[in-house]
């Protein structure tokens, strides 16, 4: 398992009945999730504590019930001298996934390493964190979103971490119709970052759905990639698509490459017991 183990600012406290407590800083929050199928006592003082309360309803939506919690915080990342706003918003999310760090750790010693320079793409980008950890580590990156409100907060963070400067292209775009003009105009990159998500609408209506549209994408991505890729990194939080699938997916597109293709659970340490709580899957090749 990819686990993120090296936070300072953020942990899993505990979990319990389908929800995990979560320090933010200095801020508790109690957030739904699915992988929760235990119940075990709730003992930690922070589930009566809480600074705020993501509650779920009967048709899969729900409401943030708020105590003494400000609009805006920030937390650090400071293995990689990183800095990101949070903010509560829709459908329990607070603007970054932590559990990424696993692999933002694993990437930046690659570009770091790799002794040339480094042009990474990152596709469904959301709030910057893949970008910051790619651009903190000394790479040119594309940061490709199609919302617009995101890629704001993203250029948010950059600032925060000291990275407005940074060779980054920020842009608010349909990620595989960028590619595919990426392609025509003869761009090429080193190294691909892709978090697509499980199911979503096109701004004409046109439907994602991720089992049907990964291996498409992966194909024309792999179109892009320069004479000497250095790695190729597919994210998933949706259940069909088990480590052993994006292996599979990486290793059939990316096998004349040579290289190495390691996909596993990407995990939280959780405080209270020492375990670790799943939190989707990770497709990583590597050259």
């Amino acid at each position: 398992m990819f686990i993120a183990e090296n936070w300072k600012d953020y942990e899993v406290l505990d979990t319990s009945r389908g929800e995990k407590l979560e320090r933010w800083g200095k801020y508790l929050l109690v957030r739904p999730d699915p992988q929760v199928i235990w119940d075990t006592p709730k003992e930690h003082r922070g589930w009566r504590n809480k600074n705020g309360h993501y509650h779920r309803n009967a048709k899969g939506g729900g409401e943030w019930e708020f105590f003494d919690l400000p609009q805006q915080w920030s937390i650090s990342y400071p293995n990689l001298n990183l800095t990101f706003n949070l903010k509560p918003f829709s459908f329990k999310h607070t603007g970054l996934f932590p559990e990424q760090a696993a692999n933002w750790d694993w990437f930046s010693k690659k570009i770091r390493t790799a002794g040339r320079p480094v042009r990474v793409l990152n596709l469904f980008a959301y709030t910057g964190g893949a970008t910051l950890a790619a651009a903190a580590a000394g790479a040119a990156v594309t940061h490709v979103d199609a919302s617009k409100g995101m890629v704001g907060w993203a250029k948010e963070n950059a600032r925060s971490s000291g990275l407005e400067a940074a060779p980054i292209r920020w842009l608010v775009d349909d990620c595989q119709k960028f590619v595919e003009r990426e392609i025509r105009r003869g761009n090429h990159y080193d190294a691909v970052i892709m978090d697509p998500p499980s199911y979503g609408r096109g701004p004409k209506g046109e439907i994602w759905k991720i089992e049907d549209a990964i291996h498409p994408l992966v194909k024309l991505c792999v179109k892009l990639l320069s004479e000497r890729p250095l790695f190729f990194l597919i994210n998933s939080y949706t259940t069909g698509l088990q480590p052993a699938v994006l292996a599979y997916l990486l290793g059939t597109e990316l096998g004349s490459y040579g290289g190495t293709v390691d996909a596993q659970e990407v995990g939280l340490p959780v405080s209270a017991n020492g375990l670790v709580l799943p939190c989707g899957a990770s497709g990583r090749w590597e050259k």
